[in-house]
């Protein structure tokens, strides 16, 4: 494919398991768009955006047009985003659980002209601040709202001479010009504006296709619910469609269940946290099974954990094959049946779980990237030889890495951004000799997997001067079906701590087995015996690690932390500087001299 510009790979055709290139569920059924829908309505809404005045203007970032755009995954969104593509402005995409004064704050800075909204209460938003953004011209709405315009109401027929009026602005488009300003939800401090031009999005997607080509996917079906916002989701988006697969929205994360066994999807791409989840929702199913059909269970977990890429022995394999016919058949039927791969992004994925999600023949390929490069650096594929327990897989085509003195990950490649809009200063103390500086600590096994080991600004320093990198820690320990969360604390302390949220789905059916009330999660994290549960599991986990990582106490929380309540990014990582501040109470109990709180336990040298 010779394009050097997204909006040049828009897909000829598409296979439609449930009828459509895009497909959404309007009143409880599902809605095709197709290919031709797709495309007429992608140019409708150039046009009508270029007779509203928007247009590539003088070719400088700054002086390009912005439209920003603020909803769930839905076809409007794609439609949206190609017709701006194709016109020479910038997409703004943007969360829709941001606050007003952050969305206030961020369409000041790009000076967008429009906004497109999902709905009534993101309408609500907008219209709250809007007298304070005095480039905003009109908001309209995917939904019908009441007081917000309906996007249809600027679309019309095609008149003749509209698309070579499209073709003439479209040609005016250079691979080098920004295409969209994605603001990163960050772990801490204010959204930066990366700007990610044609180029850096289209090499990405087209070395991310070979590895789609690997994944058997015989109905091309997709589904998506990951935010479109996000990198990510937004690049394996144009993957699926460069690719001629079929797409279709979930309805909401709370949908995604039986989306899934609608659509019948051949893969689909989640976070890590999704994947806990779910395995969570298959412990529970399992743990109320009885007599020989719950020992068959347990046994077939085991067998999961046991699973190695390559090298497994007949025997092995043989337990596999009754496992699978037994209960790992009946985990895929209940994801659609079809699901071939799972594509993690955003965080590391407990080893466990790629263990035994891959051993049920969902294969999970977690990838590696920062929204700054576009995303994808590294990622796992479908063929054995490329795939590797606890790394983020091989480099991707051409992109370039190179592991620092300090161990920091440098990257190279047409990937990488254009830079952070308006702010040149930290675009230049990220930007250090043609090199990116991602912030990640890694390492590169056999010369060819890229392992994260921690990010470079969360390794901390106890009062001893030994330096913690906590990612390892944590990673390792929720391992323990009973541990949901954690954080590891320590910094500038005399040893490292931690705070934890128990999985409750594992901890709730065990504590009723004990005859421990569950009715009330602050009361029961302070039972004797849960607690000497969990500090017998990070009891067993220290052993692994050296004397000055070893976790010393751990603090049981009652609520798990979340997006809503502001401790989680919207794609799942922790912010660390929000949950420090937020249980700053709890954290100091656990360095109380002589003092053990309730919910706090000392792991004894006789567990470490």
């Amino acid at each position: 494919m010779n394009a050097t510009r997204l909006f040049d790979c828009m897909p000829v055709q598409a296979a439609a398991p449930v009828g459509g290139l895009l497909n959404a569920k309007v009143n409880g059924e599902w809605k095709p768009y197709s290919t031709a829908e797709v495309h007429t309505m992608v140019n409708q809404l150039s046009m009508a955006l270029l007779n509203a005045g928007i247009s590539a203007g003088d070719a400088t970032t700054e002086g390009r047009d912005k439209i920003a755009l603020i909803s769930n995954g839905r076809p409007e969104w794609v439609i949206l985003d190609l017709a701006v593509q194709q016109i020479g402005a910038i997409l703004v995409p943007l969360y829709p659980n941001s606050n007003a004064k952050e969305l206030e704050q961020i369409l000041n800075e790009a000076e967008v002209r429009y906004v497109f909204v999902s709905n009534a209460e993101l309408c609500g938003k907008i219209t709250e601040v809007r007298e304070h953004i005095p480039s905003l011209r009109e908001i309209y709405a995917f939904d019908e709202v009441a007081g917000c315009l309906h996007w249809t109401t600027i679309l019309g027929p095609l008149k003749s001479g509209d698309e070579e009026k499209i073709k003439a602005e479209s040609n005016k488009v250079r691979a080098e010009d920004v295409t969209t300003i994605i603001y990163t939800s960050g772990t801490t401090g204010r959204p930066k504006g990366v700007m990610l031009t044609h180029k850096n999005i289209l090499t990405n997607v087209l070395d991310s296709s070979k590895v789609l080509d690997q994944v058997p996917a015989p109905n091309k079906s997709a589904l998506s619910f990951l935010p479109l916002n996000h990198i990510f989701e937004k690049m394996c988006t144009y993957i699926y469609l460069f690719n001629g697969f079929s797409i279709s929205y979930a309805e909401s994360m709370e949908t995604i269940g039986p989306n899934l066994r609608e659509v019948k999807p051949d893969i689909f791409t989640a976070v890590p946290r999704l994947l806990e989840k779910v395995f969570e929702r298959i412990m529970g199913e399992g743990q109320k099974l009885t007599g020989i059909k719950k020992k068959i269970f347990l046994w077939s977990i085991t067998v999961a954990e046991q699973f190695e890429i390559s090298g497994t022995s007949a025997w092995y394999k043989l337990k596999l094959a009754i496992a699978d016919k037994l209960v790992y058949s009946k985990w895929r039927a209940a994801i659609g049946g079809n699901v071939r791969a799972i594509v993690v992004g955003s965080s590391a994925t407990p080893i466990k779980l790629e263990k035994i999600f891959t051993a049920a023949n969902i294969v999970i390929l977690e990838g590696y990237g920062l929204t700054e490069t576009s995303p994808v650096i590294a990622v796992n594929q479908y063929h054995p030889h490329l795939r590797k327990f606890g790394t983020v897989g091989p480099l991707l085509g051409d992109v370039e890495v190179k592991i620092a003195d300090d161990g920091e990950i440098l990257c190279k490649g047409d990937n990488v951004m254009a830079g952070y809009y308006k702010n040149p200063e930290m675009t230049a103390e990220v930007m250090q000799d043609g090199w990116f500086h991602t912030g990640d600590i890694g390492t590169l096994e056999d010369g060819k997997f890229l392992k994260i080991t921690d990010r470079k600004k969360e390794i901390f320093k106890t009062s001893g001067g030994k330096y913690v990198a906590p990612l390892p820690i944590e990673n390792k320990m929720k391992e323990n079906h009973f541990i949901e969360q954690m954080m590891v604390v320590g910094s500038g302390r005399k040893y490292v701590a931690a705070l934890i949220v128990p999985s409750y789905t594992n901890l709730l059916p065990w504590c009723k087995e004990h005859d421990i009330p569950v009715d009330n999660h602050h009361e029961l994290i302070k039972d004797t015996r849960v607690l000497d549960l969990f500090k017998k599991a990070v009891g067993g986990f220290n052993a692994e690690f050296n004397h000055v990582e070893q976790v010393k106490k751990i603090a049981l929380l009652a609520d798990e932390w979340s997006v809503e309540r502001g401790e989680l990014t919207p794609t799942g990582k922790m912010k660390r500087k929000v949950i420090t501040e937020k249980y700053d109470t709890q954290i100091n109990r656990l360095y109380a001299d002589g003092q053990i709180a309730a919910g706090c336990i000392e792991v004894s040298p006789a567990h470490v």
